[in-house]
This record gives C-alpha cells, structure tokens and sequence, in this order.
C-alpha cells in the first residue's frame, strides 16, 4: 500500500495539471489492477491442476495467456494437461470459460459490439482508447461485431428450429391482443447491388409517460437473409414469447412485396381469430402527397374524404374527374400509380380501432415502423457505407439483441461456467488465495498483506458473479 501512495506522491510532484493526473493515475490502477487478476488467475490454475493430477490427469506443459479487458492486458499461466484418455485441456480456460484463442475478454467483445452499432468501427476504436485501456483497431472491431453478431443470428436459428421440432412449446405470456408491424429497409452491399433488411417490431400496446407515449414491450426481429426465413423467426418469437390462441393479431404494413396480409396471417397463425392487416397510415400519405404534391385543392380534400368515409365510389369519380385534368404524362403517371395503389389495397384501409370489439383504453392508430427504422438507416445508410452480406447482417443482429437486451446472454451462452464447475468455484478459490496470500505473492508490486487482507472475500465475490 505504501508503494500505491508513493507512486500517487509522485505522480501528483511531477505533473503539472488534474486532467494528466487523472490519467496518469487511471492508467497506474489499470497496470495494478491487471497485474494482480493475473496473479489470481495463475493460482487459481494451478489449483485446477492439483484437483485434476488427483484424479489421474497429467501435466503436458504450462503457457502464457493474455486477454485484453476494459482495465488493461492480463497476463496469467495456464496449464495444458491430458485427462485419462488423453485428449488435451486448458483446464483454467476451460472452467473460467474462455475460448480457444480468445484474445478479449467477452465483456469487451459485447461493448465493442454495443459501441459499433452507434458509429463506425474508426470511431469505435477512436473511443475505446479514449476511455478505457483496450487499443484495437478498426478491423478487428469488425470481426469482433461478426462474431457477437453470429451469436444472436445462431440464437434465433435455434429457436426456429426449436418451433419446427416441438410437438409443443411452453405456454407463453397471455394478451387481449397483440400488434405487430413490418417494412422492409435497403442498404448499399458491397457486391454492387441493395441489401433489404426486413425488419417487424412486436408491441403490447402503449405507455404514457406525461405527454410522451412509448410502445409497451417492444420486440423486433431483424434479418438481411431470405423474406421466408425472416417470417419464420417473426413466427418463432411469437410462439416462444406468447400464449396466441386467444389473442387478436393487429398488424400494419405498406403492403409491399414480401408484407402482405397473408405473411401475417402465415406467421400468426397460432391465434384462432383472422389476423387484421391495416395499410399503413404513413405510406398512405407518403404516396397521396407524391400524386397531389403540396397546395390545396378540391380534389386533394374530396379524394381524401373519399378515402376516410371508405367511398370507393367517389373515390373513383373524383380520380377519374382530376385526371381528366392532367397533362404532363409524368405527372398522370403518378397519380394512376397512387390510384392503383389504393384501390389494390381498398379492403385494407381502415383504423383497426373500428374492427377490434373492445380496443385498449389507451389504444391508438398504428404507424411505428418509420421511427424504429431509424435504428438501421441511421447506423447502416449514412455517409455512403457498404456492407458485405456478413458484415450486414452482423450489425443488424447486434442492433436486434441491443434492442431487445438479448445480446449479452446469447453471446455468453457457450462461455460460462457450467452448474456443476460453479459448485467447484469454492473450493479453487479457497484453495488458490491459500496459494496466494502464504506466499505472499505481491511481493513483486511489494505491497503489505495487511493493505490487501480484504481480496479474498473480494475475489470470492466477483467470481461468484
């Protein structure tokens, strides 16, 4: 401890403003605190090892490890030994749960990911240097948000086929009813053409927050493969997340290629009323302002009563009265286009409000998608960015699993320790801070026991967690 505080005197005497010695201090605790765990993990090792010769392994050789965590680079020795048939283990790695050539720690990993879905991987690497002691660079931020982006793309591809396999799945969560939307949104590839990121969100209803409404238990599913395969795994994550019999699916879409009301119907077919698809209201608009364009006129305001009172009688008359009006062809054009697209979907131009017997108390008109669609386009769409088909659909995965706090427990499902080497997790301590403090092993920082008696009840704690 004595030494702490003498370097801390002496980092204060020779430096000559708070913002250098705030960082000089930071990247001093880093340095201790690095070297320290990696005297912990070696004992623990090594008490692993005592355990396992006890049981008729052997010892083949002992190698340095380094794993980069937020704090700094941790050094430890690990020690390959051959069980009784002979096949070769790292046993520390093996039960602390580190992977075969593992360079980061999975905390990292899952923060550069988290980092990554917010600004380019140049800027993320920028920030991680800033702020902690990772150095990185901006490819390996890249394959870092592949591989986390893997685990949630594998997560969902289980869980379609967990729903394929079944006989049944367990009963899920109750709702009067359920809304669900879709739209699909492009972005640049990098083999010269679009990729489309099919995107659906899965809410409850609403929230009142004072004036603010949010949704209630918003999910989303993501994906830039196939259109069959994204409804597959909307299907999937209704099924596992909801008892559907007896709920009423309200859905909304655009309408488009690959949303149609039977992709609904298909995806929710669990529930045994008909699921209700709404045109969206958004596009609704979006395409009778591309027709119209901006002004007043009388055939703006009856086309659009026509639309509300759901007159396709006087929704024809006046289309038919406004064409007969025009005169540039491109224009003509646009106006036939929102004609066709009206009347192609005339049954499914409605407010889901008048179709549900008893609506939610707080319900509202449908229209989510355009402002979740935000979380892709401004990510993945900005300052002419290109994606591989890997690259892209790693990042949507990783925005998925943010979303939906899902993308920390996927990504630690194959990297943690198993029940039964957690019950062991006592005894390897015991036995490896005995290891630790006997020895008095600090002796290379020349620290005083009696400064650090606290760390064995600490290091019980955080690797109990």
């Amino acid at each position: 401890m004595e030494k702490i505080i003498s370097k801390i005197y002496e980092l204060i005497k020779n430096t000559e403003n708070l913002i250098d010695l705030e960082e000089r201090i930071q990247w001093f605790m880093y340095d201790v605190f690095s070297t320290l765990l990696g005297e912990v993990f070696t004992k623990i090792d090594q008490a692993i090892v005592k355990k396992k010769q006890a049981e008729g392994w052997t010892v083949k050789r002992r190698d340095s490890k380094t794993i980069q965590f937020t704090f700094g680079a941790v050094n430890f020795q690990h020690t390959l030994m051959g069980d009784r048939e002979g096949h070769p283990h790292y046993v520390f790695d093996e039960w602390i749960g580190f992977r075969k050539y593992q360079r980061f720690s999975p905390l990292v990993e899952v923060k550069v990911a988290e980092l990554a879905s917010e600004c380019t991987y140049r800027e993320t690497a920028r920030v991680l240097q800033e702020w902690t002691a990772v150095h990185i660079s901006h490819q390996t931020v890249g394959s870092i948000v592949e591989r986390v982006g893997k685990a949630q793309a594998q997560a969902d591809k289980e869980m379609v086929e967990e729903l394929e396999e079944a006989a049944s799945l367990s009963k899920g969560k109750e709702v009067d009813i359920l809304f669900a939307e879709a739209d699909g949104v492009f972005v640049h590839g990098t083999e010269k053409k679009s990729m489309e990121v099919h995107h659906a969100i899965v809410y409850e209803g609403w929230d009142m927050n004072g004036k603010r409404v949010s949704l209630r238990q918003p999910k989303v599913i993501m994906t830039t493969v196939s259109s069959d395969a994204f409804w597959k795994e909307v299907q999937a994550f209704a099924a596992h997340h909801y008892s559907l019999e007896n709920a009423q699916i309200v859905t909304n879409s655009d309408g488009g290629k690959g949303y149609t009301a039977e992709k609904f119907q298909e995806a929710f077919s669990q529930s045994r009323y008909p699921v209700l698809n709404q045109l969206d209201p958004y596009h609704i608009s979006r395409a009778f302002i591309r027709a119209f364009g901006g002004g007043k006129s009388e055939y703006k305001d009856a086309v659009k009563k026509a639309i509300k009172e759901h007159n396709l009688e006087n929704f024809k008359l006046w289309m038919d009265t406004y064409e007969s009006t025009l005169e540039d062809p491109k224009k003509l054009e646009k106006v036939k286009d929102f004609r066709s697209y009206i009347q192609h979907n005339w049954d499914r131009i409605f407010d889901w409000r008048e179709k549900v017997g008893n609506p939610l108390n707080d319900a509202r008109g449908l229209g989510a998608m355009e402002s979740n669609q935000r979380h892709i386009s401004f990510r993945m769409k900005k300052r002419g960015m290109h994606w591989s088909p890997e690259g892209g659909e790693a990042m949507v995965k990783v925005k998925q699993g943010i979303l939906n706090q899902t993308l920390r427990a996927v990504y630690l499902k194959h990297q943690h320790r198993s029940k039964r080497k957690q019950r062991m997790c006592q005894v390897f301590l015991d036995i490896a801070l005995s290891m630790l403090f006997s020895a008095l092993t600090f002796c290379t920082l020349t620290f005083s026991y009696r400064a650090f008696a606290w760390l064995p009840e600490f290091f019980r704690h955080v690797l109990r967690t």
